[in-house]
């Protein structure tokens, strides 16, 4: 599986991805199934999202048994999660803006501050890229340079 893919994905084609992830592989009867049934809609309405999601190179025909398909994802959950939430930071306007949110609306604690500390020492002892990769450039303010990365990554102006 390949996870450095970076596809964008409707929510019905995310919910049919994480059945997908879950199950390893499967047949459009099964992830029909597997869906829960609020959003199960019709047979076929899953079996056109798995041709687009196979358009879209996330999944690939495995094998025929019958008159079914067998379908395995080609991208990783961690991938597209990650295009997710580099797009949604670039909605929002970087991380800052997210985290005054979180911290404003009382959804991240100072325990859970306290954890992303420490992971981003973890990051710094390894050599991992953290949010001061952007934040150091003269007269330029963090919030800006997380902007200006998300959109250098995209291959577009900031």
């Amino acid at each position: 599986m390949t996870g450095k893919k970076s596809i964008r994905l409707s929510n019905l084609e995310l919910e049919v991805m994480n059945a997908l992830w879950s199950m390893g592989r499967a047949s459009i009867r099964e992830l029909h199934e597997a869906l829960p049934p609020a959003r199960q809609g019709a047979y076929t309405t899953v079996q056109t999202i798995v041709s687009r999601l196979e358009e879209k190179g996330a999944v690939r025909r495995v094998r025929k048994i019958g008159n079914a398909f067998v379908f395995e994802p080609t991208v990783t959950h961690g991938a597209v999660r990650r295009r997710l939430v580099d797009d949604f930071l670039a909605m929002v306007g970087g991380a800052r803006p997210l985290m005054a949110h979180l911290v404003e609306t009382g959804e991240v604690s100072l325990q859970d501050l306290r954890e992303m500390e420490a992971m981003i020492g973890r990051a710094k002892e390894t050599g991992a890229e953290t949010g001061d990769r952007a934040g150091g450039r003269a007269g330029e303010s963090r919030a800006g340079g997380q902007r200006a990365d998300v959109a250098a990554r995209k291959g577009r102006r900031p």
